[in-house]
Formats: structure tokens, sequence, C-alpha cells
């Protein structure tokens, strides 16, 4: 058929088919004459056989466009393949009865149950923040995990990522945070949206069961993107689950935390479409615009003031060899308001889970720690454990060049603090805890340390929480 002419309304787009597919690399086809579709329009391709996939448009100029088909390219021919647009921009149906369902990267349901009736459909690009509207993040989010709660806090509308290693139990942390997530107090709708890219089949099953055991399966919407799935729906995955996460935050007020694994394979699929487009690379084969895309992603977070619900994301990502400067986690630090670190040696102690406090960072933990929203000494305790720990840690260095014998015997109660501190403050295993229990678990700890030692805490606090008892306890577990 024709192309569009000037008098043609825009609806007749809608029924025209173009035949003049030019070229077909990886996932992407190359259409001539691409002006007349927009960039992001969502096209449908009707193959010879009949099956029609979709696909998006990347680019566009008065020449060509570069559309990628989420279904892939395989046993396409250019010359028996028609191109018609779909819709002007990818969009996906949202509603508030979304939650406890289940869908694919691009947001059709695989729960076995039928497609959700939208209350409206909206573009997966999402809702633009203005700067000047967005809150400050303040409020608490505790996860019941103490490494987090204690010393690295959460608060609402924050991006704060989590990076793992390979082998090293990322998929039970995230499940751990979905389990035992929430609000102080409870009396705010809080629910989860889970975004899952590149996974494996027993990843996806255990996710699955694990919120169906769990009795989280009614505050979840879990978008999955198997291994086996085309890697280009990664591209959708976090998108559309940050669509539904935004509107059932500022549309129906509630607090949504959005958790995405693994930020690493969606990645590796904008790395394959950027090849494919045959674009120059950056560092490590991945595409220049990686770090603009990636914020337009993290940067998705946030709270808009006047509105009382919020998006708060913790995505997950692999470090390839174990490597805090690949550009993968490099780029997300330099997006994000810090980082969880998983560490390998506490994994091989044992410690679960195996949050290695040192490297990790919250910058906006201030905002949301203190008096009126965890507790009055919460700053100050942490600090000095930071402290205790670290000190610990050199000790159990100089240990293995000087030996055991060589340590005084403050030394050595530093090294037993360290070694008390991965194993019942960090490996505290699948037990939900409160930020009171995390905070008394820290001055139990401390107060195996001469009290003079607590030099960055207020005599005020000192008096309150530090236990006499405590030394002697430490004394018994040293024996």
């Amino acid at each position: 058929m024709q192309p569009q002419t000037a008098e043609q309304a825009p609806e007749d787009l809608l029924h025209t088919e173009y035949w003049d597919l030019s070229y077909i690399s990886g996932p992407l086809v190359f259409l001539q004459n691409g002006g007349r579709f927009p960039s992001g329009a969502i096209l449908d391709l009707v193959l010879g056989s009949g099956e029609v996939r979709q696909g998006q448009v990347l680019e566009t100029s008065s020449s060509h466009a570069v559309v990628q088909v989420l279904q892939g390219t395989r046993g396409m021919d250019i010359k028996r393949t028609s191109v018609s647009l779909r819709r002007e921009a990818a969009r996906i149906g949202v509603s508030a009865s979304l939650l406890g369902r289940y869908f694919n990267g691009t947001g059709e349901p695989i729960d076995g149950l039928p497609p959700v009736a939208a209350d409206k459909e909206v573009s997966i690009a999402g809702m633009t923040i203005n700067p000047i509207a967005r809150d400050k993040p303040t409020d608490f989010i505790e996860t019941g995990v103490s490494a987090i709660d204690g010393f690295n806090t959460l608060v609402r509308g924050q991006k704060l990522p989590i990076f793992s290693g390979s082998g090293l139990p990322a998929n039970e942390v995230a499940n751990l945070i979905i389990q035992q997530a929430r609000t102080r107090g409870g009396e705010e709708q809080f629910v989860v949206v889970f975004g899952a890219m590149g996974i494996t089949e027993r990843e996806a099953n255990y996710f699955l069961a694990a919120f169906e055991e769990g009795g989280q399966e009614s505050r979840v919407v879990a978008f999955i993107n198997k291994a086996n799935d085309p890697a280009i729906e990664r591209l959708f995955t976090p998108r559309c689950a940050l669509t539904v996460a935004e509107y059932l935050a500022f549309e129906h007020d509630y607090q949504v935390l959005v958790i995405l694994t693994d930020m690493t394979s969606y990645c590796e699929a904008l790395r394959e479409v950027s090849s494919a487009r045959e674009e120059i690379p950056g560092r490590r084969g991945y595409p220049g615009y990686m770090y603009t895309d990636l914020s337009t992603i993290y940067e998705r977070a946030g709270r808009i003031r006047g509105l009382k619900g919020s998006v708060t994301q913790m995505p997950m990502l692999s470090m390839p060899d174990d490597d805090i400067t690949h550009p993968i986690p490099d780029l997300t630090g330099y997006i994000t308001e810090g980082q969880i670190v998983l560490s390998r040696a506490l994994h091989r102690q044992g410690v679960f889970p195996p949050v290695d406090v040192i490297p990790c960072l919250s910058r906006l933990m201030n905002n949301g720690i203190g008096e009126g929203r965890t507790r009055a000494d919460h700053r100050q305790l942490v600090n000095q454990l930071y402290s205790a720990y670290a000190r610990g840690r050199d000790v159990k260095k100089l240990m293995a060049i000087v030996g055991e014998d060589a340590l005084s015997e403050l030394d050595r109660r530093y090294l037993r603090f360290s070694d008390r501190f991965e194993k019942e403050m960090i490996g505290q295993g699948w037990t939900r805890r409160t930020i009171e229990e995390t905070l008394d678990c820290g001055w139990a700890l401390l107060s195996t340390l001469p009290k003079e030692e607590l030099t960055r805490i207020s005599k005020e606090f000192v008096e309150r929480y530090y236990r006499e008892t405590a030394q002697s306890e430490d004394a018994r577990v040293s024996e």
C-alpha cells in the first residue's frame, strides 16, 4: 500500500501496511521512509506465515527507521513481512487490581488469569517529575534487615541499589526484603512491585513460590522476564514495573517499593541492541549512552509534594568478577544515593545476609533516622559500631602478621567484638528485626567494650543503654 499522504487522517495510518523492510541485523529491522513513524511507536510486523510480532521504533529519519523486534527476528523474511502502526508509544494498562498479579516483561499475564480490566493505558516512558515539585525523602522504611535499617537506612523516595557477585544469595536477600519490608506503624498501604530480568526458570519459580508461601502475594505485582524470553523484552521490564509503581503511588497513595533484578541483564540487552545498530562502543563494549539510559530508570524514584504516595527503588545488579569499578555498578553508583554491597567473604563464613557494612552507604540515611523516626541514639550508636568493627578488622589483619599472643587485651576485645558483630548483628538469618531490636543488639555488642572506649556517643546515651554485665558475659564467651 502507498504511504500516508498529507490529506490522510492520522487514524488511517493504523490501517496502512508497508512492505519496505530493507535490512535485518540481530533483533533489529531497518525500514525505508522512516519519517512516517514517531520515535517510540509500537509497530505490528506480520510475517509471511501470518505470525504477528511487535516492534518499537528506536530511531527515525526521513530516509529510514530502526525497529527493535520484541519477539526476535528469527524466521523473518524482509520480502514477505509487512509493517503497520499499532500505537504511538509503548503503553501498559494500569489498575489497582494489578496487585497480586504476575506478568511477563511486556505486561502480558503469565498467572493463568485473564487480562486486567485497566482503568487507563499509560506510556511506559513514565511521568516526568518536576524537580521543583519533588519532596525531600525523609520517612524511614523498615526492611527488617539490621545491616540496612541500622547502618544504611532506606527512606521513602530513595534509590538504593544492592551490589552482588556471581554465586552470592542476591535472590534470597531480595526475597527477604520483599517479605519483611513495611512502613513504621503499619497504618499506610505498603506494596512491592517486583521486576526480574533474565532470570532462570528455577529462580522465577523460587520467587513466585516465596510470594505465595510468605503471604505477600496480595501486595506484590511481578513482571518477570526469563532467560529464555527475548532479550529485547528486558528493556521493557523495568519501565513497565515503574509505570505501575508510579500509578499506585501517585494516584492511589500507596507506599511502593520497587525491586529490580538483575540490572546487569538489562545492560547486556542494551549492549546487544547497540551492537546490532553498529554503534561505536564505550567502556567494555557498552553503549556510551548507558549512563543516560540508566538514569531514565533510576530517576523515576521519588516523592511529589502534596501527594501521600512514594516510589522507592532497590535495584539489584551482579558485578562481573566482583569488580565494583565495572561500568554497570560504577554508573549506577553515580546516579543512585548509595549502595548495599554483598560480601563473598561473609558468605563463605555462613553469614546471612552477607552484607559488608564498611563499603555500604546510604546518602539519605540522616534524613530518615533520629528522634521521632527511629531513635535518638541511632546516629551516634552507628558511628561507634562502625569505628569498633573497623578496628576489629584491622586487629584481625595484624594478628595474621604478628600472631595472637602479641595482641593486647584491648585488641583481643576488639577482635571478639568484630567476630560477634558479624555473627550476631549482620548474620541475623531469616529473622525479622525491628529497628529497636537492631539498636538494642548494637548496644549489647558495644557493652562488651570498656565504657571509656565509647568516645563517639554522648554520656547521656551511654548511661541509658550501656550494660555493665555484658563484659563478664563476653569473658565467658571467649573462654
